[in-house]
Formats: C-alpha cells, sequence, structure tokens
C-alpha cells in the first residue's frame, strides 16, 4: 500500500520544508485534537493518540500527497450521540466497523462518488454541521456544567433557562483566549494562533483564578504521557447489528469530508489525489486506531491547507506532524493539566465559523433557484433533526428537481417540413434525454392514432435513454406490428443503441426499416409512398 511515486526525485531540501510544515501543522493539530475529543465526549487524550496512530497511517497509506488525517470537528455531533447513547468502548468499535466499510468503499471503486454529490447539498452539510458545533461549545464558554446532552433546540432551552448559572471566570478565559487567536491571525498569520490561545489564557487562568476555571487537570484528572496498550474491543454479532447504522454515518461523513479535503489539496497544489486509494487509507487508519483508544479520524480540510502553505512537498510532512505530536504526548504532557476547558470553546467555534462557508451559502440563497431550496432543506434537516437525514433530504430534492428540469427538456415534435404528414405516415422528432421522468411523454404516443402505413421515429438528439424508456418504447414498436404498421427507427446514439442492444429489443426490428439519418428514412419512405401510388394507379 505504501506508494513509492510519491517520493520520486525526494531531495534533502525537500525534506527540511516537509519537517517545518509537520511541526507548523503538529502544533495547530495538538489544541485541535484535544478539544475534539473533549467535544465528542471522551478523554481528550483520545483525540490526541487519533493524531497520531491515524495522522500516520493516512499520511503512509492515503491516495494523496498532502492530506492531514485525525479527528474532526465534522465527527463531533455524531460521536458525541454514539458516546451517550452506547458508550466509549462501543465508540470503538463503530469507528473500527467505519474502517471496514471505508476501505471497502475504495477497493470497489466508489471515490468518484463526491463528485455527484451536488454543491448546495455539501454547503447545507458542512453549515448545518458547523451550527451544531459551534452551539456545542456555547455552554463550556459559559462555564455552565449542569447542562444535559441532547438535541440542539434542547441544549439551547437549557442554557437560556439556565443563565444565571454563568461563570464569569470561565467566560472572561474564553474570551482572552479568542482575543489572542484573532489578534495573532490578523498581526502575526506565521505564528499557530490556537495554542497560542490556548498558552496565554491558561497562563492567566493559573496565575490569577486557578480555582475558579475548570480544568484537564480537574475535569479528566491530565493526559498520560504515553500511548496506551494494544486494546481489542468486544467484538460480538448483536454489537455489531446495533452499531450498523452509526458506523455507516461516521464512514460516510469520513468519506465526504476527507474527499473533499483531498479535492481542495488538489486546488491549492496542482497534485492530484486517487480517491479509491484515499479512502482505503481512511479506511486503514480507522480500523487500526480504535485498538489504541483513538476516536474515527478523516481528512482535515483546515489542516491540509496549512501543510501546503507552509510548503509541504510530500507525505512526509504528515508523518512528521504525527511523530512531532507524539513528542508532545512523551514529554510535555503534564502540562495539559493546566489547560481551562474554557479556552477549548473558542477554538471550536472558529473551527465552526470557517467551515460553515458563509460566502457560498449567501450566494446560492441570493440566486433564488431550486439549489437554494436544496440548501436549505438540508441545512434545516441537519440542524433540526440529524445529519443522516438532511443529506437524504438534500439528495432527495436534488434528484427531484433534476428530473424536473430534464422533463422540460425533452421534447415530441410531430411532423415534418420533407415529408408532408398525411394519414399513412407520422414523423415523429424526439429532442432529450428519454428517461423514466420523460417517458410518459413518448408514451402519449400510444394515446393518439396510429398512422395507416408508416411511423417514424427520430432519434438524432436523444443523448440518453434508461429501460423506462426502452419498455414504453417497445410498448409502441408492439402496438404498430399488431396494426401492421411499419416502425422505422433513424438516427439512433450509441448510448441508446448499446441499450437497445442489451434487451434484445433492437434485433427484433426489421434491419430495413433501420436508418442512420432522418434524412434517409424520410426518402425511404416517399419511395414506399410513390411505389404505392404506382401500384394503385396500374390497378386501377
Amino acid at each position: 500500500m505504501f506508494r513509492v511515486y510519491r517520493f520520486q526525485n525526494y531531495s534533502w531540501a525537500r525534506f527540511r520544508k516537509d519537517i517545518s510544515a509537520g511541526i507548523v501543522v503538529g502544533i495547530v493539530a495538538l489544541p485541535l485534537a484535544m478539544a475534539i475529543a473533549i467535544a465528542s465526549g471522551v478523554q481528550p487524550e483520545y483525540g490526541i493518540y487519533t493524531t497520531i496512530i491515524a495522522g500516520l497511517l493516512i499520511s503512509l497509506v492515503g491516495g494523496s500527497f498532502f492530506q492531514i488525517g485525525g479527528p474532526t470537528a465534522t465527527f463531533v455531533p455524531v460521536l458525541l450521540g454514539i458516546t451517550m447513547v452506547y458508550g466509549y468502548e462501543d465508540l470503538l468499535l463503530a469507528g473500527f466497523m467505519s474502517g471496514v466499510i471505508l476501505a471497502m468503499m475504495g477497493i470497489f471503486k466508489l471515490g468518484a462518488v463526491i463528485h455527484y454529490i451536488p454543491k448546495p447539498v455539501t454547503i447545507g452539510f458542512t453549515a448545518g454541521i458547523a451550527v451544531i458545533i459551534f452551539s456545542s461549545q456555547l455552554q463550556t464558554f459559559l462555564g455552565m456544567s449542569n447542562i444535559k446532552d441532547g438535541h440542539i433546540l434542547f441544549k439551547l432551552k437549557q442554557i437560556f433557562v439556565q443563565l444565571h448559572t454563568i461563570s464569569f471566570a470561565s467566560i472572561g478565559t474564553a474570551i482572552i483566549c479568542l482575543l489572542v487567536i484573532l489578534l495573532v491571525q490578523r498581526f502575526v498569520p506565521q505564528i499557530p494562533a490556537p495554542l497560542v490561545g490556548l498558552i496565554v489564557s491558561s497562563i492567566i487562568a493559573t496565575l490569577f483564578y486557578p480555582a475558579h476555571v475548570q480544568t484537564i487537570g480537574s475535569t479528566f484528572g491530565g493526559v498520560p504521557s504515553a500511548l496506551p496498550s494494544f486494546h481489542l474491543p468486544e467484538i460480538t454479532w448483536s454489537k455489531i447489528k446495533i452499531l450498523f447504522f452509526p458506523a455507516l454515518s461516521i464512514a460516510m461523513l469520513g468519506a465526504i469530508e476527507s474527499l473533499l479535503s483531498a479535492v481542495v489539496s488538489d486546488e491549492m497544489s496542482g497534485k492530484k489525489h486517487h480517491s479509491n486509494r484515499e479512502l482505503i487509507g481512511q479506511g486503514a487508519a480507522n480500523i487500526v486506531t480504535p485498538f489504541f483508544g483513538g476516536i474515527p479520524a478523516a481528512g482535515a480540510i483546515a489542516r491540509t491547507a496549512t501543510n501546503i502553505r507552509n510548503g509541504a512537498t510530500s507525505p512526509v510532512s504528515g508523518i512528521v506532524h504525527s511523530l512531532f505530536v507524539l513528542l508532545v504526548l512523551l514529554f510535555l504532557s503534564p502540562l495539559t493539566m493546566h489547560v481551562p476547558l474554557a479556552s477549548m470553546a473558542p477554538i471550536l467555534m472558529l473551527v465552526a465559523w470557517n467551515m460553515s462557508e458563509r460566502k457560498q451559502f449567501k450566494f446560492v440563497l441570493r440566486a433564488k433557484t431550486s439549489d437554494s431550496i436544496v440548501l436549505c432543506a438540508t441545512f434545516l434537516c441537519i440542524v433540526l433533526t440529524d445529519i443522516a437525514i438532511g443529506m437524504m433530504v438534500g439528495l432527495g430534492l436534488s434528484i427531484l428537481f433534476f428530473v424536473f428540469r430534464m422533463s422540460k427538456e425533452f421534447v415530441v415534435r410531430k411532423g415534418n417540413v420533407e415529408l408532408q404528414e398525411d394519414e399513412a405516415t407520422h414523423v415523429y422528432t424526439l429532442k432529450g434525454p428519454i428517461f423514466f421522468g420523460t417517458a410518459k411523454q413518448l408514451g402519449a404516443l400510444l394515446a393518439k392514432d396510429l398512422p395507416k402505413d408508416y411511423l417514424i421515429l427520430s432519434m438524432e438528439h436523444v443523448p440518453y435513454m434508461d429501460i423506462t424508456a426502452e419498455a414504453v418504447l417497445s410498448s409502441i414498436i408492439r402496438r404498430c406490428k399488431q396494426n401492421q404498421v411499419k416502425f422505422i427507427l433513424a438516427g439512433l446514439q450509441p448510448q441508446p443503441l448499446e441499450l437497445l442492444q442489451t434487451t434484445r429489443l433492437y434485433q427484433s426490428l426489421d434491419e430495413d426499416y433501420i436508418f442512420s439519418s432522418i434524412k434517409e428514412a424520410e426518402n425511404f419512405a416517399k419511395q414506399l409512398e410513390l411505389k404505392s401510388v404506382e401500384t394503385q394507379v396500374n390497378e386501377s
């Protein structure tokens, strides 16, 4: 699985660039890993384990040159729900199962599917998840510890009712962290702003009001300074059945985010990723990571972009990023005890803000087309119901609107200037794709009287037809035979021809009545009409 071609012409100069980029990305990834783990309802070290193990495997095995893998904010709503309902052990099993699903998707070459998801659906998807992530951090930002987990509206109602329990120390810490991050991003963007914000706010909280804010140490007991030993989650058939749909949700989210990240990487770097290998790499990472306590991982768009901007030249930068986080875990993990939980909230809030695709959301809304409806429906369903439901609604509406638009493109025109229509001959020219959404218009031919002698069907402008259209065409041909009307077919394009040959309908037609163009069919019909007239004259 290790792809040597990604390291061709590798040099010491490129290695230095990769080390530099990897360290920067590692610094960025460290606070995010802990914040995402905490937001997912698990210990902060599990996010670090995921960054180390999954990040390493995704860089080694995946199909992208610059993809940085690890825990991502997109997973937070799903992982938190699984943790609440099934617990941490079953979360590991669901992660393992999602890895198997991802690997199978890659093996069966489903990586290109991402290109067929409509843009309004992906925008609504990311914006909806951004809202969920942002709102989930409000209680931490406000220092409220007695808020029960649940649906977004349920949590917001609790926060509003219990506003009197807010902690001003937590709010102050979160605001300090937020301001530092914004200032660093504005004036010294070369420095990893989240880490600076985390350090500054932690120092201030420790020096001035150490007993008034919850920290990683007071809440979780600190972060162990070593990787956990290999642990095999309990795997039973009953658990597999129960966790299949949660695992499928994780796999689909992981596939979408990872492949979108790889596409962004391609646009920024000019390199091309291999989508199926990327899915296999993501699958391998999620299969292995749970055995070491890690949560599900995916390609991270922001970290991948940071990797490229800092001069990465190969997957080595991703490997360095994982090894850097490992060194921090081994030698600096005791320092994490003093990190306030409130400092984590603005980090994830800014991640949510940046991933919300605000400009594209506004652009699609202003278009006031069917895409605007798809966008709003996807967004609202994800926020108010469930991520899976939102995606299904968005895709379903996209398909319905597409069918509606294509049905308008299909035209059946009767008559032709080259051949005057009469009772003996009818000419029908078809334009546009014929499929289940437009076949009804073609079937309307059956409701009309058939000509006396010849029915000419021109398909020169029909690029595509499906099995529903084939069935309707078969009915027309059968009715023509029953009424002894000659069926003439003209201008059959490659895809319709292949379909009709596969279903054997083409072979049932008289070869003398199949023509490559409508002109040939018209001339043939004229000759037949003239012969018929001559025969009638001679007989009289």
